[in-house]
């Protein structure tokens, strides 16, 4: 078309050409033809422009629809344009719906908008349809081709109007904004979390300023939020130089933890403070983030658990466990010091007489009375039972701790007054220095328990540790380790000290005795092993090895002829108070096969004195089962005839100490007492440790029928004694019984 008209132009402009150049003069038909033939050239001139200027409109217009149409491709955005009047929804890219929808609906996409977002959409359409609003703009939950839901961002305006400015047509664009809305609620999830979480957080940037806080932290450290936003992020309740040294530590960790007290209103409350850094994708720093646990509750019960394992339930004083700390610090920092070891004397018995509810308050009000009197810088503590120890700081001045001593031991001489009674009660001290007596909390104390236990032995006093005491200890370890030893390896013998008849001579009974013969020491004293073996307890095991040896010999001398007499075993006090004692003395004698009767059970008068009652109670049941009963050392204690009337005795036997005083008058007669109240009493009289003829006869002069003793033989071993035996019975023309031919000759017959 163009063409056609450039050609046309051409050929009216040649004509006009072709007439100007005649060299005739024009006539007036020429002059009419030039001025139209002007005239048309101009127009079709115009006409070119137009024509020209439209063709490039028109490229311009499809260039632009081209990039607008890549640039909505390329958003992902869809279009859509609403013909209102024509009921007609076009779109373009959109892979939601159909391209064009024919429905008077409003919206109308109304069928593909999720029911519960419907009513919201409506109105912000009618608002905008109605001119309230410029813009429509609403999301939604939007059904897809597949007939699956998606959030879409629809927005929109009313382009065309009629003459009453009635809407006629509306475009806009929508948007799937899936990924949007899950990121939006991830964040707004994170954003209730925080803001609802009952530990205070905070969030503050590189320059350690404020720019979130949630409600917890406003409701523990007080003010708003705008308040804190901008602000330098401090420690709260503690000062600047805290906080900078807070801010050098998580500059150089990712990560930051610890424990702060926080008071308020006079009331701590116990965080436990995390700091957290925030890189971006790029590992540089956006912002940190601080959590405050309240672990109040937590820290209190801690405390109180620390209170129960480190502070004793009855007295409250430090216990056992704390006093190893503290000494474990003391010694650690080598600071010198003393430790006095208490223990009180005889206790037991105001538990015995009083009960152990008056003994508990005893050792409370004692407690009290001493925690008291200390120095600021000591402390006393309960180690266990009766035992207390008080710790002297900063101090090895012999006169400062001895005169420290001798004040709390006048402190617990002092009467208590309880329930109508006066108690007085005494205790015995060892005292040990650090470094001098040991270089651990554990050897101080073992030292101070060996300087106590010889404090003890006479009471009411202190002692300071020594290098003999330790040597003692040393001997007193070995011996322990010996008994045990011997326990296992069979070296504890029995041997047998005759009982005779002061006027006959004959043989009536015999004391087993306890001998103590290791391979390497030889004999071990019963004077250093007893008192030990009853310390430890070891003295019921040695006890149960000698009845049944005991049992077992004179089962044998019994069967054989030898024996008729009843074999004598000391019970020691330890073993007289074991619950089992009954059921165990059952057992060996059936195990040996002995009748009760051959058995008689010496126990001490301090034994049965220390609980009378439990005591009867118990020697009723074995009296009752034909076991003899005998009462030894008797005069040493503090029975009372009351008592021992009660008791269900066979035999009183009078101590050595007694027959050793019989060579002057006074203890002639205290003797001549004893076995007066003895017959009395209708008990048989044993005096022990007889060892001169003018004893004999003097215990002959006072009715005392059987003496045991070195005048008539001393503790023989079992080999020894039946020997004895067989020379008694060769005097006397009694033949011993051979068993075994016995047996031979009832199996033949």
């Amino acid at each position: 078309m163009p063409n056609k008209i450039i050609k046309i132009i051409a050929g009216f402009t040649g004509l006009f050409t072709a007439f100007s150049s005649d060299a005739h003069q024009p006539t007036l038909l020429d002059s009419k033809l030039v001025i139209p033939l002007a005239l048309a050239t101009l127009s079709l001139l115009i006409a070119l422009v137009a024509v020209l200027r439209l063709r490039r409109s028109q490229l311009a217009l499809k260039r632009s629809e081209h990039r607008f149409k890549n640039s909505i491709l390329a958003s992902g955005d869809a279009v859509w344009d609403w013909h209102i009047s024509e009921h007609r929804l076009e779109r373009i890219n959109d892979g939601l719906f159909n391209a064009i929808d024919h429905t008077p609906d409003l919206p109308p996409n109304k069928s593909n908008i999720h029911p519960s977002d419907l009513p919201h959409v409506e109105q912000i359409l009618k608002k905008h349809l109605s001119g309230e609003i410029s813009h429509f703009e609403a999301s939604y939950r939007a059904k897809d081709a597949n007939g699956d839901w998606r959030w879409v961002l629809d927005k929109g305006r009313v382009i065309e109007t009629d003459a009453d400015l009635k809407p006629l047509r509306m475009m806009g664009t929508v948007k799937d904004i899936g990924s949007v809305k899950q990121t939006q609620e991830r964040l707004n999830l994170l954003a209730n979390c925080i803001e609802n979480l009952s530990d205070p957080i905070v969030i503050f940037d590189a320059n350690f300023n404020i720019v979130e806080v949630n409600q917890a932290y406003l409701s523990y450290f007080g003010g708003t939020t705008a308040n804190h936003i901008g602000t330098p992020y401090r420690l709260p309740g503690y000062d600047k130089t805290k906080t900078n040294q807070l801010y050098k530590a998580i500059q150089k960790k990712s990560h930051w933890h610890k424990e702060l007290t926080f008071s308020k209103d006079k009331q701590s409350t116990f965080f436990s403070l995390s700091i957290d850094r925030i890189d971006n994708k790029k590992s540089n720093l956006r912002h940190y983030i601080a959590v405050y646990n309240d672990v109040t509750d937590n820290k209190q019960t801690e405390l109180a658990l620390q209170k129960l394992t480190n502070r004793d339930r009855l007295t409250g004083l430090p216990n056992r466990n704390q006093f190893f700390s503290s000494m474990k610090s003391l010694v650690g920092s080598k600071n010198r010091h003393a430790l006095l070891v208490f223990d009180l004397d005889n206790f037991k018995k105001i538990n015995d007489s009083l009960g152990h509810h008056a003994g508990d308050i005893l050792l409370c009000r004692l407690a009290s009375r001493l925690s008291k009197r200390t120095r600021e810088r000591d402390q006393f503590y309960r180690l266990g039972g009766d035992e207390f120890a008080l710790v002297m700081q900063n101090t090895n001045d012999i006169h400062t701790i001895t005169q420290a001593a001798k004040s709390f031991l006048a402190l617990i001489e002092a009467p208590f007054h309880m329930s109508g009674h006066e108690l007085v009660i005494t205790s015995s001290v060892g005292i040990v220095l650090f470094p001098e007596d040991g270089n651990t909390p554990e050897l101080l104390l073992k030292n101070a328990d060996t300087a106590m236990y010889h404090a003890k032995q006479h009471g009411n006093r202190y002692l300071f540790f020594n290098d003999a005491m330790n040597r003692q200890a040393v001997k007193r370890l070995q011996i322990e380790n010996l008994i045990r030893y011997g326990l296992k390896e069979d070296h504890f013998k029995v041997f047998y000290q005759p009982k005779m008849d002061i006027n006959s001579g004959e043989l009536v009974g015999m004391e087993a005795l306890v001998r103590f013969i290791t391979p390497n020491k030889g004999l071990i004293s019963p004077a250093q092993f007893i008192p030990i073996a009853e310390e430890t307890g070891q003295i019921v095991e040695v006890g149960e090895v000698v009845l049944e040896k005991a049992c077992r010999d004179v089962k044998d001398w019994i069967n054989r002829g030898l024996f008729d007499g009843r074999v004598a075993v000391n019970l020691s006090a330890k073993q007289f108070m074991q619950p089992d004692l009954i059921g165990s003395i059952d057992k060996i004698l059936k195990r040996e096969g002995l009748a009760s009767y051959y058995l008689e059970l010496e126990i001490t008068e301090g034994t049965i004195m220390e609980d009378p009652k439990d005591a009867i109670r118990i020697m009723n049941t074995l009296s009752a089962r034909g076991i003899h009963l005998a009462i030894d050392d008797f005069g040493t204690g503090y029975s009372s005839l009351a008592y021992l009337k009660q008791f269900p005795l066979n035999t009183l036997k009078v101590d050595k100490a007694f027959i050793d005083d019989m060579g002057n008058e006074k203890g002639k007669n205290m003797v001549d007492s004893i076995v007066t109240i003895a017959h009395n009493l209708g008990l048989s009289v044993v005096a022990e440790g007889v060892e001169y003829e003018d004893q004999v006869e003097q215990l002959k002069e006072l009715n005392c029928a059987t003496v045991q003793g070195y005048f008539y033989s001393k503790p023989l071993s079992h080999e020894q004694f039946e020997q004895f035996l067989l020379a008694r019975c060769k005097e006397a023309h009694l033949p011993p019984r051979d068993l075994e031919q016995e047996v031979k000759l009832s199996l033949v017959q």
